[in-house]
């Protein structure tokens, strides 16, 4: 979503029409949890982004989410 806005700026009824996560492993406790967000697909009425989501410090990613949101005109 905040990828989306950083693009097309604070646009009102913006919703989410899908959202997808997938838990990949527990996340480590002393670590604060770290998302890298890329958007994937702007068109004029739908966007699609995924932010990959890990402990910081590691490589290996703890969930990753899909999303797509409506864009009203």
């Amino acid at each position: 979503y905040v990828a989306i806005l950083s693009k097309i700026g604070l646009v009102p009824l913006t919703v989410t029409t899908s959202l997808s996560i997938n838990f990949l492993r527990k996340p480590r406790a002393d670590r604060r949890i770290l998302g890298r967000c890329k958007l994937l697909k702007l068109g004029k009425s739908l966007a699609v982004g995924e932010v990959w989501i890990h402990s910081e410090g590691l490589d290996e990613p703890v969930a990753h989410a899909t999303g797509t949101y409506a864009i009203p005109r």
